[in-house]
Order: structure tokens, then sequence, then C-alpha cells
């Protein structure tokens, strides 16, 4: 134990003469941080969890590896249409005209379009090869010829494909299809994740401006869409959530310091919080995400929490008659303690996420451990310098103080309410923590089985909006998103929807004459995620490559039946010189994408049911990967979302480990240099245990999956929990070092640390809980998982600590264990 109350002292007495000097410090500071805000950029969407994992690395060497069709066509826009019958006369010139006045307009740089619509009309003329004649041709068709010729292009399973699922062959009818347009716009890559910013979104939108000339009802998707909203939803999701934390948290605020200019220096002290935090950001050059957006929050929950604190501890000595000077003195030597045990604890809770290998995981960690780190110092320094400053100006000129006594004062329903945890602490505490412990196994073991999840969906907005957020007014009214519809209409009546595909990247010596019958057979019996024709999975691949070419050229089609042994349309000889051939024809170019210049590389693409699940597609396609007898690994972007998925439910596991060592590390240390009783330590990880053990739990029960940002719910409860129980246990050991029993020491620290943690809890919960009406999904459940941890966190601090305190004491006081061994 070492004489840490001399540095504290120092602290102190450098903070009460001389508290204009600290405030002008502090206000200096705020300007410096406040130069980097104008530095801070912007990061949203999938790819930034995508980036740098090993699936999505895996998927960029596929692209690398097969560049040409990716760089000559790098985007492409979906048309949906619905319509009565979208195979009728009017709907299908209603595709043709849009897609014609899109390759009209050289700057959306489109290159082809097709459609259903297109293959009708070449059924009713072959020579219709631009979109002109497409057009010609089915006006100049009667409505039985248009039929018949929608029938007979329909007979083909790719045709067909583009029709929802609907679609009925006889009558020649289905309510909806998709047209696509492809775009040669550089800068776009195929990878998983879809950023904030892309050249597809100016397109796409000025192609969503288009349709409302259309009769039929057309919607645009794409990644330039996608893009746009992961963008506008940061925006929309601050504007609807901070001011509604603001309003809840300054009416409750209200409440718990009854005087406007503490009010007012404890909303100061939060700005300043902020504003460095996200300086130090800016000047950081850390990119603004949507996980970054639940730092204000918590930065608010546990600088209110010190705000809280500060205040009504310096109230407690007030009421005593103290002077300010003295009074400011005792609160900095008894909190500033607390909050270094708070800070060191929460800040590790944090920085846990560092060991996270998602990088918006780890920059969240960083950010939220600095931003606690600057709450210290903003709550620990300035608040209480400004506090007794103000104090002092009010009392030379006179002005009044309003709401000065402090929260659970003693006597009052509040303090009697708050000593739940002492009266079970006098009567039963053993077979309370029995209880309690054993209840908290039990959730905890309940809450393994929490459903963990990874997709675009969880960033966007959902489908439906409540009704009350399109009454708001502007600007607070958020915008119209229209992709998770798109996404759930594509899902549900179609097939298969863009990106639903699972791709192997096979590498082996391709020149033997079994290579190619290989990858046809891998195809048989797919399995039930695969889209099937004819018991076949729909693939693409270097066979339908040269099935397709064959089918073109006679000349080549004789040179495959010649190689062709058992006559199924893939060739079993002389492959390196089909290679050869097939390279050097016009689809060159389209043989590249699928097989390497070495001739030691292929891809093959299966298409995946819209609505499979990630878990599901992701173990067929590695059965299908263990059908080939070479080095085959499957990839694409669903593969690469469940690998992030993964990745999220490891790092969330490792963070809380980490965390969960370092904390107790830190405590046992802590406690043992400044109170000579290192068991504190252990004292004060009980209720945490519990919080977190209750929090998993409730997290399944309520069906809310361990995340991209929930997954870091779990250190951070260590982190917040921390804040609760320190304060009681400091501030018990406080009471009880200077002689106070036991029970009077317990009975002092519920009725004034519970006070302020009770203002803490009832601000902090509402004011986070507000995000669970975010627009973002992922946003809100962490609104809600950090607000049930806070609560819980509370509750644990207040009911459970104390009882852990008596049983600490009668295992560790040597009075006690003789009590106890006389009675026995």
């Amino acid at each position: 134990m070492i004489d840490y109350e001399v540095y504290v002292d120092r602290l102190g007495e450098y903070i009460v003469t001389n508290p204009g000097r600290v405030v002008a410090l502090f206000f200096v500071a705020t300007l410096i941080f406040g130069a980097g805000l104008g530095n801070i950029s912007t990061d949203a969407g999938t790819s930034q969890f995508t980036d740098n994992s090993p699936a999505q690395e895996a998927l960029d060497d596929v692209d690398r590896e097969f560049s040409p069709p990716f760089e000559t066509s790098s985007g492409s826009t979906q048309l949906i249409q619905q319509d009565s019958n979208v195979l009728s006369k009017p709907a299908m010139l209603d595709m043709l005209r849009l897609q014609e006045r899109i390759m009209d307009r050289s700057h959306l740089r489109a290159t082809s379009a097709s459609s259903v619509a297109s293959t009708v009309a070449q059924t009713l003329d072959p020579s219709a090869k631009t979109l002109d004649q497409q057009i010609d041709a089915l006006e100049s068709a009667s409505p039985s010829e248009v039929r018949a010729a929608a029938k007979k292009a329909t007979a083909n399973p790719q045709v067909a494909s583009l029709l929802s699922d609907d679609f009925n062959r006889e009558s020649v009818r289905a309510s909806s299809t998709i047209g696509v347009v492809s775009h040669e716009v550089p800068g776009i890559s195929s990878s998983a994740g879809t950023s904030g910013t892309s050249p597809m979104t100016g397109i796409q939108t000025e192609i969503q401006s288009m349709t409302t000339t259309a009769d039929s009802d057309i919607r645009v998707f794409g990644s330039g869409i996608i893009s746009s909203e992961l963008s506008n939803v940061i925006s929309d999701s601050l504007l609807l959530v901070v001011p509604a934390a603001v309003l809840l948290i300054f009416g409750f605020l209200v409440v718990a310091y009854r005087d406007p200019i503490d009010l007012l220096l404890g909303v100061v002290s939060l700005v300043m919080a902020v504003i460095w935090t996200f300086g130090f950001m800016g000047l950081a050059d850390i990119p603004f995400s949507q996980m970054l957006i639940a730092v204000p929050p918590l930065l608010l929950a546990v600088g209110i929490d010190f705000g809280l604190h500060a205040v009504n501890r310096y109230r407690e000595e007030r009421v005593k008659d103290v002077e300010p000077v003295p009074s400011m003195a005792t609160t900095v030597r008894q909190l500033s303690v607390a909050f270094f045990i708070v800070t060191g604890t929460t800040v590790l809770g944090f920085l846990a996420n560092v060991t996270s290998d998602l990088a918006p995981i780890r920059d969240f960690g960083l950010v939220a451990a600095v931003g606690i780190l600057f709450t210290f110092f903003v709550f620990g320094v300035f608040l209480p310098a400004a506090k007794l400053y103000v104090d002092q100006l009010r009392d030379k000129y006179g002005v009044p103080s309003f709401g000065s006594t402090p929260l659970g004062s003693e006597g009052g329903a509040l303090a009697r309410v708050l000593s739940v945890g002492v009266t079970i602490g006098r009567t039963a505490p053993r077979a309370f923590l029995v209880v309690v412990l054993l209840s908290t196994v039990a959730a905890g073991a309940y809450g393994t089985g929490v459903d963990t999840s990874f997709s675009q969906e969880d960033f966007l907005p959902p489908e439906e909006q409540a009704d009350y957020l399109q009454q708001l007014p502007e600007p607070f009214k958020p915008g119209v998103y229209t992709v998770t519809r798109d996404i759930n209409y594509l899902e549900d009546n179609f097939e298969s929807t863009q990106g639903d595909s699972v791709t192997l990247y096979v590498e082996g010596q391709l020149r033997e004459d079994s290579s190619l019958e290989m990858i046809h057979r891998a195809g048989e019996d797919p399995p039930e995620t695969f889209v099937e024709e004819d018991r076949r999975a729909e693939t693409t691949s270097i066979v339908t490559v040269i099935q397709d070419y064959a089918a073109q050229d006679p000349e080549f089609a004789a040179l495959v039946d010649r190689n062709d042994a058992d006559g199924n349309g893939v060739p079993d000889d002389n492959l390196e010189t089909i290679y050869d051939e097939l390279m050097a024809s016009p689809v060159s170019g389209q043989a590249s994408s699928y097989l390497t210049e070495d001739y030691r590389a292929t891809r093959i693409v299966y298409t995946v049911e819209g609505d499979a699940e990630q878990k599901a597609i992701v173990a067929d396609g590695k059965v299908v990967a263990d059908r080939l007898r070479m080095d085959a690994t499957a990839t694409g972007n669903t593969v690469v979302f469940k690998a992030v998925s993964d990745t999220i439910f490891m790092s969330a596991i490792e963070s809380l480990t980490v965390a969960l060592i370092a904390t107790a590390v830190f405590l046992v240390f802590i406690y043992q240099v400044l109170e000579g009783q290192w068991t504190l330590g252990v004292v004060n990880l009980v209720p945490i245990g519990v919080s977190l053990g209750f929090l998993a739990g409730s997290m399944r029960y309520l069906g809310i999956p361990l995340n991209a940002l929930t997954a870091t719910i779990l250190s951070i409860a260590i982190g917040l929990g921390i804040d609760y129980s320190a304060h009681v246990v400091h501030r018990f050991a406080d009471e009880y070092n200077t002689g106070q029993d036991l029970d009077e020491a317990l009975r002092l620290t519920v009725s004034g640390t519970g006070g302020a943690l009770t203002g803490s809890m009832l601000t902090t919960t509402t004011g986070l809980g507000v995000l669970a009406i975010a627009i973002t999904p992922v946003l809100g459940q962490f609104g809600v998982v950090t607000a049930m941890s806070i609560f819980y966190s509370y509750l644990a601090a207040l009911v459970v600590t104390p009882p852990t305190i008596v049983v600490w004491e009668q295992l560790t006081s040597p009075k006690s264990t003789a009590s106890a061994a006389t009675a026995d």
C-alpha cells in the first residue's frame, strides 16, 4: 500500500487554488482539438469490415486472376419491373424504351442492355440487334404474335430466370422481371462490401428519375443506390437520435442537478469531452463510421456519471456547512481515485477491442478508450475547478443557488429504496449470493446460444419505417429508403438475386484429360441452396463457355466432338488444343474470365437461392469444392460475409477474455496499492460478472444477434459495469477506513453514492436507449443492449455488491472470523 493521498492532495490543492487557470487551460485545449473536427471523413457500409479479411483477400485474388470482364463492364444496374403481366406488349415496350433512353445518354456510360423483352423482340425479328430495332419489332407485332414469341423465348431457362417465381409458361404471365444495363465505369471493384461512395451512385440516381415516364412500376437497384443509402443513413440517424437523446438527457439532468448553473457546467463538460474525442479522430485521420455513432452516447454515459458524482459529493460536504474550498478538496480527494479506477478499467474494456481482426471494431475500441480518458480529465479536473470558480463568483455577486441537496439524502424515499442491498447483507448474504451466482451461470450458459450474423442489411434501414418517423418535420424526417424493400422483393420473388452465388477458385493441372469432366460432374445433384436445372446446378464456368461457343461456331463444335469420348458436350482429350482455339476466338475475353493464361487455375460460379441462409450456402459450397480432386476454395460475397460473421464472434470472445483478464489484474493491483486489500478487487468483479451473464441471456431471449456493433457490448459492459461497482466499493472502502462499522459504512455508501448512480442510470439508459429509434437496425440493437448493460450494472452494484462486501468482511476480518468460530 502506497501513500497515494499525497499525490491526490496535490491535485486537489492545485485545482482549488487555481480554478480560473484550470478552466482557461481546458478551453484552450478545446480550441486545439476543435481544429481537428474539420478533418473527419466518413466510411460506411460493409467494405469497412471486409477489407483485409482473408476471405475478402481471396475474392480479390479471384478478381485479379480473371480480370477482363470486371474491367470492361465495371458496374450494372438492375431494373425491377412490376406489372399485372410483364410479358404483355405494353409492359415489354416500357422496359425497352427505358433501356433505350439510358443507352442514349452517353454520360451514363452504358455499354449493353438485356431483358426478357429484348429476347422476345429478337424472337420476333432475329435481325433486331439494337434496342431501336427491337422496339420496332414489338410495336409492329400483334398481341398474339408477341404472346407466341414470349412463350418460345421463355422456354430457355436462362431467360425464364429473369422472371418472378409466379411465371406461368402456359398462360405466358409473370408479375415482375429484371432488366440489366451494364456500365463501363472505372474504379468499381467486385468486392463484397459497398462503401459510402460509388461512381455508380450518380448514374443510378439519374436512371431512377427516368423511370417516372414508364406506365409500369420500374425500380432501380444496384451498388450506387446501396452506397447512397448507406451514406445517407448515417446523417439521418444522427439527426434523429442526437436531438432525442439530448432532450431526454437534458430532462433527467434538470431533475438530477436541480440548479441551472450546475446543469450548464455539466452540459459544457459533456460537449467538451465530445469535441476532444472527435477532434482527436480528425487529427489521427480515423474515419467516422456507423459504429462510431455509438461513441457520443458512451461518452455521455460515463460523463454524466462522473458529473453527477462530482456535484453530488460536493453537495454532501456543503450541506454540512463546510466552506466551498475544503468541500471541493474533499470531493477531489475521494472521487479522483474512484474516477481513476473507473477510467482504468473502462479504458481496458474498450481497448480489448483492438485485438479484433476487423478494422472498424479496432477503431471503435481506440476512439472509445481515448474518449473515456478525455472524459476523466474533463470531469475529474475541469468540472471541479469550474464548479468552485462559479460558486466563488456566486458568493461574490450574491447569485442564489437552487437545488443544493444531494441525491439520496438520508431519510429520503430514494435512500430507503437504495438500502435493499444493505438489508439483504444484514439478513442472508451468503444464501443470496449463491442464488445470484447460480442464476448468472444459467443465464450465461443460455446466452452462449446467441445468434451471430453479418450482412449488408444490418447497415440499411428497415423496409418499413414507423409512421411517427414520417410525421417528423424537416430536417428530422428521414429520407426515403428503397434498398431493403427491393432486396426483400428480389429474395421473395426470384429464385436468385444479384450477388447470390458461390465461386470456386480451382487450382490444378487443367490440361489433364479428366479436368473438365471433373468440373462438369461437380454440378450434378446439387445441394439444396444451389439453384437447380434438370438435376444440375445452375453454373457458369470454362465448360459453359466452351459449350456456348461450340453452339455458335461449327468448326469449333467439330473439334469438341472429336475429343468428346462420351458425347456429353464436354471434351475429354486434347484440352490444351481446345483452350488454345478458345483463347484465339472472338470469345477469348469471356474465356479468360474463367481460365488463367497458364491453364492452371479456373473459377466456377454457382447460382444460389436468394433466400438461403449464409451458413447453409457456405457449407454447401464446401461440399461441392470437396467433390473436385483439385485444390478448390469456395469464395464469393456470401462466403466473405459468413467469414466476417465468424470473425465478429471470435472477436467478441477474444475481447471479452482480454477485458476480463486485464480488468481483474488491474483491480486486484490497484486495490492492493491503494487500500492494501487486493481482495476488494475480487469484490468489484462479482457484480460485473452478474451483469454480463444476464446481458448475454437477455440478448438471446430478445433475439438480438451478436453482430458488427453488438459484438463490442461484452467488453463495453465490463467497462461500464466497473463504473457503477467501483464507485460503490471505493466509497465503502473510504467510509470503512474512517472507522465506521460495516453496516454504517454500507448505509452511507448507498445513500450517498447510490443517489448519484440512480441519476446517472436513469439519464444514460434513456439517452442510450433512444438509439433504438435509429434508422440503422444495427445501431438500434446496440442502443438496446447498452441500455440493458447499464441497468444490469446498476442493479448489480447496489443489490449484489453490499451482500458481497458483507461476505468479504466475514472472510477477511479477523474479528468476524473469530466471532464466526465462537458461534460455531
